[in-house]
């Protein structure tokens, strides 16, 4: 892989699209921050560990925010650098494991509760919630724009996260719905934050994989899967 340093990657045009990556990162942020204390309200009336693992989740996700912010500004001064991708990848590389660290948390306490015997969870709080985050998350995909998945390494992972925190949210909600409508299948709380965890380990394995690679020199291609 080449450095990309042309004519065209100096060009004032091409920092147009860096600009638009700071404001979209900062309109993300914005949206994840106003959800955390919703869904940890949330959690704890409803005694859902599934909404609260969504809240533990969304913080790691504004944490991980705020490092692309800063990678992307030191990028950006100097970008004709050989290694002006490496802040890209080491912020995608803690992006990765702030949502490891949470998937173990949410997996210890959801075997817990299954090995204890679920207790009873409010299915009206974990449904309202739900949505309202599905919408808010799918809300942050369209500001960050098809674009962020051919953008680089960092952008594809914020992209990445709020599209699996949308279908996260849409299960939540569904489990939250048939809690609210059968009383009871408490189970189904623990079991849906254990895929869920599941589906955030496996992303979150697959960047830490492609950052390290790229840390160590290696030719990643960060405009490819």
């Amino acid at each position: 892989m080449d450095d990309g340093i042309t004519d065209e990657s100096r060009s004032p045009a091409s920092r147009a699209p860096r600009r638009s990556q700071r404001r979209r990162i900062l309109i993300a942020l914005g949206l994840n921050a106003a959800l955390i204390v919703g869904l940890v309200v949330a959690g704890i009336l409803a005694d859902s560990i599934s909404v609260l693992a969504a809240a533990g989740d969304t913080v790691a996700d504004c944490l991980a925010l705020v490092l692309g912010l800063i990678a992307i500004a030191l990028r950006d001064r100097d970008p004709d650098h050989p290694h002006a991708q490496r802040p890209i990848a080491i912020a995608a590389l803690v992006n990765a494991a702030l949502l490891l660290i949470m998937t173990i948390i949410v997996v210890v306490e959801a075997v817990t509760r299954l090995v204890a015997g679920p207790p009873p969870v409010e299915g009206l709080p974990m449904v309202i919630v739900s949505v309202i985050t599905m919408l808010v998350m799918l809300a942050g995909a369209f500001v960050l724009g098809r674009s962020a998945a051919d953008e680089d390494l960092h952008m594809r992972s914020v992209l990445l996260d709020s599209l699996a925190d949308a279908a996260t949210a849409g299960a939540v909600a569904v489990a939250g719905l048939v809690i609210l409508i059968t009383g009871g299948l408490f189970w189904l709380d623990p079991v849906l934050a254990l895929v869920v965890a599941a589906v955030i380990a496996v992303a979150a394995v697959q960047l830490v994989v492609k950052a390290i690679a790229a840390l160590r020199g290696e030719n990643v291609d960060f405009d490819d899967d």
